[in-house]
């Protein structure tokens, strides 16, 4: 008996320790600085809204401004154009168009007959890029963003034509388990509905946020990153989570011809290095831009290397 409680006592010390432990890592991040105000990132891009109607129903929003150039936006899962509010000005500044449209059921986005797929979404780029006109365009990829712009250039013709340039940004060709524990850990929670419901504790919610970060998670991008991800409709989605484990192009790189840059951040645990360096490696020509003690939310975390990456691609020659 002495001995149950012994154990018992030490269990509950260690509990406790990491309790503490735990709040301090939350009060730490809460206290850091913002590279933007919280008033910023939680404001959409500026633009004209219209919208690409598809033959299975689905209605696409798509936000579009400035004169140019054109660069269109893709972005993560549970997110929405609301990725974009960070480089969006500075673009139209520089003499930009820029284009931004919410993933099929993300957003305003509705989900048609078709479904979540990664056909039918990938179909959706070249029905956006026709919408806005779109010839010569730098396309801009994030995580699911960058899974479906492959799927894209590799499977649905007009894609590749409509494009001068190819960013891939902290994304994947597939086989997302591989060498990354905190998907492993992570993708079944969401799958199973477990993560939505843990995370709507604030405490929770901030590490997990903060996850998504490199080494300067700030306060304000979690909390925007956490909004729009309790505010998800996650079983829908379920389909493109799952295609991201079980599909893979990783052997169809090769043919990809468009000038490609593979932008990553080194702390990137969501997109571990590896995935990266094979898009790299494996695209033809393609660049490989690290971004150093960032994570996976370069769109916040370091927006300048997303405007140098496009003025890189919107000034080299056309192939």
């Amino acid at each position: 008996m002495k001995r149950m409680l012994a154990a018992g006592a030490v269990a509950a010390a260690a509990a406790g320790a990491a309790t503490v432990a735990t709040r301090r890592k939350v009060d730490h991040i809460r206290q850091s600085a913002d590279p933007y105000p919280l008033e910023q990132l939680s404001e959409e891009p500026q633009g004209e809204t219209s919208y690409v109607e598809r033959p299975d129903g689905t209605r696409i929003r798509v936000v579009s401004a400035g004169s140019g150039p054109t660069v269109v936006f893709a972005h993560g899962i549970y997110m929405t154009v609301i990725e974009w509010n960070v480089v969006w000005d500075t673009l139209v500044a520089r003499g930009y168009r820029v284009v931004a449209f919410d993933q099929r059921g993300h957003g305003q986005s509705t989900i048609g007959s078709d479904g979540i797929s990664t056909s039918s979404m990938a179909g959706d780029y070249l029905a956006v890029l026709e919408h806005v006109n779109a010839h010569d365009a730098v396309l801009l990829a994030h995580s699911m963003g960058g899974f479906l712009a492959i799927a894209a250039v590799l499977e649905v013709p007009g894609v590749a034509e409509r494009l001068r340039g190819l960013i891939l940004m902290s994304t994947f060709s597939g086989d997302v388990l591989r060498g990354a524990p905190q998907n492993k850990a992570q993708i079944p929670l969401i799958k199973y509905g477990i993560m939505q419901k843990i995370v709507a504790n604030d405490t929770v919610g901030t590490l997990f946020g903060a996850g998504l970060c490199g080494d300067n998670p700030s306060p304000a991008m979690v909390q925007v990153f956490l909004d729009t991800f309790r505010a998800a409709d996650h079983r829908s989605l379920l389909p493109i989570l799952e295609a991201f484990t079980i599909e893979d192009r990783g052997d169809r790189l090769s043919e990809i011809t468009v000038p490609t840059i593979v932008l990553c951040g080194d702390k990137d645990t969501t997109t571990p290095p590896w995935q990266s360096q094979r898009l790299a490696e494996s695209i033809p020509g393609a660049q490989a831009w690290w971004v150093p003690r960032a994570g996976h939310m370069l769109n916040w975390e370091s927006p300048d290397a997303i405007i140098e990456a496009i003025d890189e691609l919107s000034r080299a020659p056309i192939r």
